[in-house]
């Protein structure tokens, strides 16, 4: 059984089990999120296409951690014009692990 959710922006393929890092979420570490907004569950039965969303579909998981990603440079450059910046950026996430997918 597994499941599309949105969340960030972003889609993920969720199986019970997996550890996903996502977009960084405003839970605390060791609590339980719902994601609600789950496009697609596929199981032995056959497969539920949400339009946009499956009615009354979530995804429950743990919250495991916070972190930042690796450093990231951004220059930005003009040629001729003395124009450059430099720039470093770290992309927070949550490491979550999926718990149960409720159909």
């Amino acid at each position: 059984m597994y499941a599309i959710i949105e969340t960030g922006g972003k889609q993920y393929k969720v199986q019970e089990g997996d550890v996903l890092f996502i977009e960084k979420l405003a839970a605390n570490e060791g609590e339980s999120v719902q994601f609600d907004h789950v496009l697609l569950i596929a199981n032995e039965d056959g497969v539920k296409v949400g339009s946009p969303t499956v009615a009354g579909a979530t995804v429950s998981a743990k919250v495991e951690a916070h972190g930042r990603g690796k450093k990231l440079t951004v220059f930005k450059y003009k040629p001729k014009k003395n124009y450059h910046r430099k720039q470093g950026h770290r992309q927070p996430f949550t490491k979550v692990t999926v718990e149960k997918i409720n159909a």
